[in-house]
């Protein structure tokens, strides 16, 4: 990797102003002064300081966001705020996306990296990762409905995988439900209620695999995966 590439990946500036610091001295390579920005570099390998503080290369970044509702699952959007607009500064990064996306209207935990390939397993229907989500149902879900989320529902023509409702509490008219699913079919949840003849007013996911989403984190914020929580990701 070139040096200057190396260096605005760290975080100390655009590649413009990183070739400032080199020409400036202000880098050394294995304990030597460096002035040439193109300088070819192992991350892994070579002791880059600045300052005399040693520069660490973190190829592949993990956070667990709390999705709040009317931002969409995007990397841009020209009308609407996206997930990637609620990154703090010091966090952005351009190559950072979404795994997978929740509706609009829809909350809860979403995992945004820059690790196309560990994306791509996740999001592979052969993994069948589970999604739990919490919904609040306008209608009474009852056994029938069970039975019918278990054996599977026509969507499109094609039936869904088995899938798990669990009713939490039911009054009158409503009810509150918890929903795992294996696969990720579009507007899935509102869809399988809907056939049991029954409307999601909300929805929120709380676990994606063996990520749960926290308590103590608010709508609108993220953290970065524990070194932990990403092997467990990789299975």
């Amino acid at each position: 990797m070139r040096l200057d590439k190396f260096l605005a990946e760290v975080g100390l500036g655009s590649r413009k102003e990183v070739k400032q610091l080199i020409k400036r001295g202000q880098i050394t390579v294995n304990q030597q002064l460096e002035k040439s920005d193109k300088r070819q570099i192992e991350p892994a390998k070579d002791l880059v300081m600045f300052q005399d503080e040693r520069l660490h290369y973190q190829e592949f970044y993990y956070y667990l966001l709390h999705k709040p509702a009317g931002v969409v699952s995007a990397t841009e959007d020209k009308r609407d705020r996206t997930v990637i607009d609620l990154f703090d500064e010091k966090d952005f990064r351009s190559d950072l996306f979404p795994v997978g996306r929740l509706d609009k209207d829809t909350e809860g935990l979403l995992l945004i990296t820059n690790d196309g390939k560990l994306a791509h397993e996740l999001l592979s229907p052969k993994k069948h990762i589970e999604k739990e989500y919490y919904a609040e149902i306008d209608g009474v879900m009852t056994k029938e409905d069970q039975r019918r989320f278990i054996e599977g529902i026509v969507l499109d023509g094609t039936l869904t995988l088995p899938a798990t409702l669990l009713i939490d509490e039911t009054s009158e008219k409503t009810s509150k439900v918890r929903i795992i699913l294996h696969e990720g079919k579009f507007h899935q949840v509102k869809r399988m209620v809907k056939a049991c003849g029954k409307e999601v007013t909300y929805l929120k996911r709380i676990r994606m695999g063996e990520l749960t989403l926290p308590n103590a984190l608010t709508k609108g914020t993220y953290r970065p995966l524990s070194a932990a929580e990403v092997d467990q990701l990789k299975g």
